[in-house]
């Protein structure tokens, strides 16, 4: 049984608000897609921004991962903005400033399983069945996997009443089983929320294309993209991961584990969607190639049909054809009158 019939058969019993994350959300996060770069007026750096809403700058990434500020392409090449007016537009929200950090607050294991009002090991079983999804993680000093949740979802979790029997009720048997024998679905579901990121920043379809080929392994990417200058392409609108410590760092090892898909299910629709994405990344701009050195226009006239082959070279010992070796008689002038004379002084 795989992870994803876990997943499905977890969401039926339980209404839970983060269940639509364990499903592909490409169709949802393309209608959020950004404006262009200077539809609305000049632009704020997100540190500003962060500082126009009264947020850390670690809760504004949080507020566009989510979907709750729209950001634009900087034209100059230095990473995205704000829109003053998407600025005006959050601080005219009724509730200001507070709503806007209600939505943004974010919480550890230990303050999830408080809000819960579980143990933490029973929230822990309760993540890893995929019943709650992570927002975001990162790695402490000792290279462990931190997961942090919204503290809204867990809120309306506990508020839901058909989830009360996983909050006081037994785990099934076959869902403790598959637990003891390391289930784990809180990568997977966050993938999922992060595709969904991933879309509504997208503004290009080759980017769009891009999202679902980073969470795929590179020869994964390769089996369906044949082309190398498509694959080129596609490595260019790369999204950028997350670095938790250098290149080929254990760090870095985990976390690209944490982004590649290892589900086949999960695999599977992760490739569908790439194969979509292509073909509409194809109908709107074809990758780009190396364009070929052509000649001067003259240069096909001047360059001969048919070239004289040389002469070959004679051997050495042998004479050229027509050319009779000399002797006295036919020796030049200087030469005849030397041997006369050494003829006539020796009879």
């Amino acid at each position: 049984m795989s992870g994803d019939t876990v997943t499905q058969s977890v969401t039926r019993t339980t209404t839970t608000p983060t269940s639509a994350s364990t499903e592909p959300t490409t169709l949802t996060a393309r209608r959020g897609a950004p404006a262009p770069a200077g539809a609305a007026g000049d632009t704020l750096a997100l540190g500003r921004a962060a500082r126009e809403l009264g947020l850390k700058r670690g809760e504004l990434d949080l507020a566009v991962h989510l979907g709750c500020l729209r950001t634009v392409v900087d034209d100059g090449g230095g990473g995205r903005r704000v829109t003053r007016a998407e600025i005006d537009r959050i601080r005219a929200e009724k509730g200001f400033p507070q709503t806007l950090r209600e939505r943004v607050d974010a919480v550890g294991s230990k303050a999830a399983a408080e809000i819960l009002g579980v143990p933490p090991t029973r929230f822990m079983r309760l993540a890893r069945l995929g019943l709650l999804t992570p927002v975001k993680f990162h790695l402490n000093r000792y290279r462990a996997v931190i997961w942090i949740y919204l503290a809204a979802e867990l809120r309306q979790f506990a508020a839901d009443e058909s989830n009360a029997p996983w909050l006081t009720g037994r785990i099934p048997e076959d869902l403790r089983r598959r637990l003891d024998a390391g289930l784990d679905l809180r990568p997977r579901n966050w993938r999922g929320r992060h595709l969904g990121f991933l879309l509504r920043q997208a503004d290009d379809p080759w980017s769009r294309a891009a999202a679902p080929a980073s969470l795929l392994d590179p020869l994964q990417v390769a089996e369906i993209v044949r082309d190398p200058y498509e694959r080129a392409h596609l490595h260019f609108h790369r999204p950028p991961r997350a670095d938790h410590g250098p290149p080929d760092s254990p760090a870095a090892q985990i976390t690209a584990r944490i982004m590649t898909a290892d589900d086949p299910d999960e695999i599977a629709w992760l490739r569908t969607d790439l194969q979509q994405s292509l073909v509409e990344a194809r109908a709107h701009r074809l990758a780009p190639r190396p364009r070929r050195k052509v000649p001067p226009s003259g240069a096909w006239h001047e360059t001969p049909v048919e070239t004289a082959r040389p002469a070959p070279r004679p051997r050495r010992g042998l004479r050229r054809p027509g050319h009779p070796k000399p002797s006295a008689g036919t020796a030049p002038e200087g030469r005849r009158g030397l041997l006369g004379w050494l003829r006539r002084g020796h009879h």
